[in-house]
């Protein structure tokens, strides 16, 4: 249940015709009251000898018998209160009594408090009520207001409970402008999928991804072909900005601009500039010779690397260090999904749109030391797009299966501290991490597969007697699962290129716990595919039929592994594994 108060009016009567009338497009169907004041309002709906100049005398009775100039300039109220589309129908009484609990949290005519205001309930949809109030109490004086947000949003919850209504979580008003409903009705009049300000949001959150400066963060937004004004002091110095698409008009034709405040609190240019706060530039010139010349690849290796420390911070890191990688862990989302291949990009693009709830909160971010992950970010746009296959893919689900521990660890830790919509967004978050990853580890765990398919029956042995020695609570799980002979194959090679596979065996399984893992081999493969420096994606395998190669394929993906997946009946907090 959605409660929203809408701005105030002027015009009791004004608002009544739009509630009353078809809608701007035609979409309400059988207004009529369900609730008010006295219980005994005229009901210019369903009652023909009733009328809505009739019901908006009544409702601004109050107001026009006090004096004029203790008249409230705008007195008129209205909250309108709305079920998702997954609850049940409520009929006309239960709408009443929610829309007598609502006006006695706001403060607009509570029994229990003495004379309240004049209000009518009007329904004119199955999923929604509006309420209008006039801002005068019976007695001659104005209602307390104070916080009637967050008190109706507080009945809400109550209200869920008791009515059986799909439950929200509790808002901390760190959350991005929801689109009103008249930029809703535009968008779908349009054919667009997303309103404008949607849109723009997440253009202008792909553009800061790894900036680094003013001019490379609105060089990046015109690419993006963003119409741009800034806005600048008498000084000449730069204080903010406002973007537009150019498509997206008002009545008199021209771009609607949004400042990027109002796109999403941390969109603001005093915020974005604090992201590159803690860069110098003697770190800048270390970053840039140890990344070295740019690819796809190579990107997404650092990434996972970068990602991986970040794991530990967010975990067991000082609160305003791990929501500064819980935000920077954003930027890379929204770089991975720019630049990623066709079959991996829809899911990136909802896993990156899903975390941007969950990238603030109340707790402050101190920039600087999620250098790395910033860095990662801008590696991955500089790297340019990737493709599907080989290192590029392989690349790809390594980046995602580290990322998917670091949303996870993100979810937990605003569980702890009781960010209730964050980790659920980071659990939606962490769900489509797991279909990229599946689209994305198919083909490279499926050529794993086949090498590991071909080892010699001495070589797989032996690899099986290191496994129990170096992992006996976790080999017979290992030894079950599919991903088995990707892991034997890159064991293989860690050997063949003269590392000590038992002792990154160990290394890998030590990093974090394993035992409640779906595939825990596939997840030791990209580590120590990783740590090893090995090519993600395997090395070039010896002609063999098409037939067995699809066969092979087959049986290693038909049922792709994810991350971090529980086994049935295990519980977790928030849905996030």
């Amino acid at each position: 249940m959605i409660p929203r108060i809408q701005k105030r009016g002027q015009r009791t009567i004004g608002l009544l015709y739009y509630l009353y009338g078809p809608g701007k497009f035609e979409e309400h169907t059988d207004p009529h009251l369900v609730a008010s004041w006295d219980h005994n309002a005229p009901d210019p709906g369903r009652d023909p000898t009733s009328t809505l100049k009739q019901l908006q005398q009544l409702l601004d009775q109050p107001v026009e018998n006090i004096d004029p100039t203790e008249r409230p300039k705008k007195h008129v109220w209205h909250l309108s209160v709305r079920n998702g589309s997954e609850d049940r129908t409520l009929s006309d009484e239960e709408w009443a009594d929610v829309a007598r609990r609502m006006v006695a949290a706001a403060g607009i005519d509570n029994p229990e408090a003495g004379p309240g205001c004049r209000w009518a309930a009007v329904r004119h949809a199955d999923d929604h009520i509006h309420i209008v109030a006039t801002l005068v109490r019976e007695d001659g004086y104005k209602p307390d207001l104070d916080h009637d947000a967050a008190r109706v949003q507080a009945q809400a919850r109550t209200l869920e409970a008791e009515l059986g209504l799909r439950r929200l979580n509790k808002g901390d008003g760190t959350a991005a402008k929801r689109p009103t409903s008249a930029e809703r009705h535009k968008a779908t009049r349009q054919g667009r999928n997303l309103t404008a300000r949607e849109e723009l949001r997440e253009t202008v959150r792909r553009a800061v991804a790894g900036a680094r400066s003013d001019a490379e963060f609105f060089d990046r937004l015109a690419t993006a072909g963003l119409l741009i004004r800034k806005r600048a002091a008498p000084s000449g110095d730069l204080l903010g900005y406002k973007v537009a698409l150019p498509d997206d008009l008002n009545k008199d034709g021209e771009p609607i601009f949004y400042p990027g405040a109002r796109l999403a609190p941390d969109l603001s240019l005093p915020r974005i500039r604090e992201r590159w706060s803690g860069d110098t530039p003697a770190s800048r010139q270390e970053d840039a010779i140890r990344t070295g010349p740019g690819s796809p690849a190579a990107a997404r290796r650092r990434t996972a690397s970068a990602v991986w420390q970040a794991v530990l911070v967010v975990e067991h890191g000082d609160d305003a260090v791990a929501a500064a990688h819980i935000a920077a862990a954003g930027e890379v989302l929204d770089a991975l999904a720019k630049t990623s291949a066709a079959h991996t990009r829809r899911e990136l693009r909802d896993a990156a749109a899903a975390f941007e709830r969950a990238s603030r909160s109340h707790v402050r971010a101190v920039r600087g030391h999620d250098r790395a992950l910033r860095q990662a970010a801008r590696d991955l746009v500089q790297g340019g797009p990737a493709l599907g296959r080989g290192e590029d893919g392989a690349t790809t689900a390594m980046a995602i299966d580290m990322l998917f521990f670091l949303i996870t660890a993100a979810a937990h830790w605003h569980a702890r501290k009781g960010h209730a919509q964050q980790a659920e967004a980071a659990a939606r978050t962490a769900e489509h991490l797991r279909t990229a990853y599946q689209a994305a580890a198919a083909h490279p765990l499926g050529v794993l597969y086949q090498r590991g398919r071909r080892l010699s029956r001495p070589m797989l042995q032996r690899q099986t007697v290191l496994l129990r020695d170096v992992l006996p609570e976790l080999a017979e799980q290992i030894l079950a699962e599919p991903g088995w002979y990707a892991l034997a194959a890159t064991i293989a090679e860690i050997e063949a290129a003269g590392h000590d596979p038992a002792a990154l065996l160990s290394d890998a399984a030590a990093r974090r716990e394993l035992g409640t893992a779906d595939s825990v081999s596939d997840v030791l493969v990209w580590r120590m595919r990783r740590t090893a420096d090995l090519p993600a994606d395997a090395p070039h395998l010896p002609e063999t039929s098409t037939a067995g190669t699809r066969s092979a394929t087959r049986q290693a993906t038909t049922r792709p592994s994810t991350p971090g997946r529980r086994r049935s009946g295990e519980e977790t907090s928030h849905q996030t594994r």
